[in-house]
């Protein structure tokens, strides 16, 4: 599993018959900033996924890809790489709450 923000959505008008009705984001993969490990950075990369849980703009999620996205709840026959699995309520790390971050 990986860990990402929301950062959009994707809308397809004309796609693979089992995939209508699908909700499709724009997700961009977190990492644990190396200089500061009580923060996140952004990645480099995008990641289109299938959201069935209901993700917002800038929640940040958990996701799965590959072979393990297919194993979640009905996407085991369709043509999808990323799947988003959970909303994430807080993260720790060392011991710092970087997610949600202080304000």
């Amino acid at each position: 599993m990986f860990i990402a923000r929301v950062i959009g959505s994707v809308v397809s008008t004309k796609k693979d018959e089992a995939m209508k009705g699908r909700k499709l984001v724009l997700l961009r993969p977190l990492l644990v900033d190396e200089s500061n490990p009580a923060q996140f950075r952004p990645g480099a990369n995008t990641v289109v996924a299938v959201d069935t849980l209901g993700a917002g703009q800038d929640e940040v999620v958990l996701f799965c890809q590959g072979s393990s996205a297919r194993q979640a709840a009905g996407m085991k026959t369709l043509p999808v790489d990323a799947v988003v699995v959970g909303i994430v309520d807080t993260v720790d790390v060392l011991n710092h709450k970087i997610y949600p971050a202080k304000k």
